[in-house]
C-alpha cells in the first residue's frame, strides 16, 4: 500500500505542514466543503476561516502513515500534532482524511477520528 499521497493532496499536506493559509486554500475548489469534527464548512470563505483558526492558528502538522486509493477517492491516515486541545485524546492523534479530487482541486475533505472497529 502506498504511503505517499500524490498530486494536489501532496500540495495540501505540504501547505498544512508549512502553516501557509494561502497555499492550503489554493488546493480547494471554489465550492468545496470540509467536514471536521462533525462540523461542515462550505465554500472557500468558510474553509479559510476554519483553516486560519484551527489549522494554521493551532500550528497543526500531519505525518502521513497510510494512503489508500478507493474508487477515485484517497484516504490519508496521518498523525496530527499542534497546539489544539488534546483533552481526552490519545498520546498519538491519528486521523483519517477522506479526499475527493476533481480537476486537480479538492472538492471535499472529511476528517474523522476513527476508532478500531472491534466486533
Amino acid at each position: 500500500m502506498p504511503t505517499v499521497p500524490t498530486g494536489v493532496i501532496t500540495d495540501h499536506i505540504a501547505a498544512v505542514n508549512a502553516c501557509d493559509t494561502d497555499a492550503i486554500m489554493a488546493t480547494f475548489a471554489q465550492d468545496a466543503y470540509v467536514n471536521d469534527n462533525h462540523r461542515e464548512f462550505r465554500g472557500t470563505d468558510a474553509i479559510r476561516r476554519f483553516i486560519e483558526k484551527e489549522i494554521v492558528g493551532d500550528n497543526v502538522t500531519m505525518e502521513v502513515r497510510e494512503v489508500v486509493e478507493h474508487y477515485g477517492d484517497t484516504i490519508v491516515r496521518a498523525a496530527y500534532e499542534g497546539d489544539f486541545d488534546k483533552t481526552n485524546l490519545p498520546d498519538e492523534v491519528l486521523l483519517s482524511n477522506y479526499f475527493s479530487v476533481r480537476d486537480n482541486k479538492i472538492v471535499s475533505l472529511v476528517t474523522i477520528f476513527n476508532q478500531s472497529a472491534e466486533l
